[in-house]
């Protein structure tokens, strides 16, 4: 098992000086103060248009993002492969409500599919959902009661298009796509066009995945009527498994609206439902692929310790581990110092447009208990190592 608090192969890709501005960085953004502060002052500057993209991109932007266009990922593509790990484009744009911007970003996804297909470094595409449709057009499909009007219908179609647009780019070309997960309040219609697509392009290779957030009640239940379907129908599933993205929104909506939260209780309960999910799809192998999107050490222990327990090769391409550029980099490049299939995802797309996903990392790293305070204590340590001192920036 890699040892994960080993900094020096954790941070082999950071030089001293970049090393201590990542310091600085956490520093930052483990004061929730700062970061709320931040985050409004960056939203009315950016409104304003005040002259502060160039502070942002050589700030929290550097730290979660590869650049703003595909080009500009290159020297971050290129530095993640020496150490034998894979990226994901991520075109972070998203909430996007004319026809001609939702083509725009299925045409963009398309892009990095074209892109993955002439370089092995990149294994997987991905794409929002609410990067190809309106949130009220998957807001009134969520729900297979509501009735459409004919534009309402019109723009499902056009969803779906879309989707489809995307997927057989990905069929055609030989690069899975990951199809990430959404609020709850939209995610059933998501989940409906996700399945209609593994079951229109997961025959004989896995080319569509689902997102599973665990820390939904009702996930684990989901996945295991999504193997039944599949055995049933002979196809593929695909799974990325995550613990979640939007746990205070959705319990907000929840107690606003009335209506029971499908959020777990506690923490604990995500995780087991989390490790209970990989266990399940490690016991089906005939019919899931995994990526195990996650940036805590315990279930990464678990991943690798169900590869053994199957004796799945570490190079097996149904078995990834993910985690977002800027962050558990000890899990990271030390999964990949030792032989496994790791990828990083790599956010990308114009600082305005990507601002949203910004400043969900920012407010992730201070609400997620100890995440901050653990890339802070591994880089501390590092520096320790490194014998380094504030003298060298």
């Amino acid at each position: 098992m890699p040892a994960f608090d080993n900094t020096e192969i954790a941070f082999k890709g950071k030089s001293d000086r970049e090393l201590l501005w990542s310091y600085r960085l956490f520093k930052v953004i483990g004061k929730p103060w700062m970061v709320s502060f931040g985050s409004v002052l960056s939203k009315a500057a950016l409104v304003l248009h005040l002259p502060v993209k160039g502070l942002i991109k050589k700030t929290v932007f550097r730290q979660f993002c590869g650049g703003e266009n595909i080009r500009e990922c290159e020297p971050k593509i290129n530095q993640l492969s020496q150490f034998g790990i894979g990226t994901i484009l991520d075109y972070s744009v998203e909430g996007k409500t004319t026809e001609s911007d939702l083509d725009k970003t299925r045409d963009e996804i398309i892009a990095t599919i074209l892109k993955a297909k002439n370089e092995s470094s990149i294994p997987f595409s991905v794409f929002k959902p609410t990067g190809i449709a309106r949130l009220s057009i998957l807001e009134k499909i969520n729900d297979q009661k509501t009735m459409l009007s004919d534009e309402e219908e019109r723009e499902s179609d056009l969803f779906i298009d879309r989707a489809d647009a995307i997927c057989k780019a990905a069929s055609d070309n030989g690069i899975p796509v990951f199809i990430d997960a959404e609020d709850s309040w939209i995610q059933s219609g998501i989940d409906r066009m996700a399945t209609l697509m593994m079951k229109k392009y997961n025959i004989n290779q896995t080319v569509v995945f689902t997102t599973l957030q665990m820390y939904r009640r009702d996930r684990l239940q989901y996945l295991k009527e999504m193997y039944d379907d599949a055995k049933k129908e002979n196809y593929r599933v695909g799974v990325k498994l995550v613990r979640g993205a939007y746990m205070e929104k959705e319990r907000e909506r929840a107690k606003e609206k009335g209506y029971p939260c499908p959020i777990q209780p506690d923490k604990e309960s995500t995780d087991r439902d989390f490790n209970k999910a990989l266990e399940f799809m490690f016991a089906h192998l005939d019919v899931f692929s995994i990526c195990c999107g996650t940036h805590n050490e315990k279930s990464t222990d678990l991943l690798l310790s169900l590869m053994e327990k199957y004796k799945i090769d570490r190079t097996d391409k149904r078995i990834f581990a993910a985690q977002l550029l800027g962050m558990s980099d000890h899990i990271t490049y030390n999964l990949a110092h030792n032989g496994y299939n790791v990828v990083k995802y790599v956010p990308y797309g114009p600082i305005k447009e990507v601002l949203p996903y910004l400043l969900r990392r920012a407010q992730e790293n201070t609400s997620v208990a100890g995440q901050t305070g653990r890339e802070l204590s591994l880089i501390m340590k590092e520096k320790e190592r490194r014998k380094l001192f504030p003298a060298v920036i």
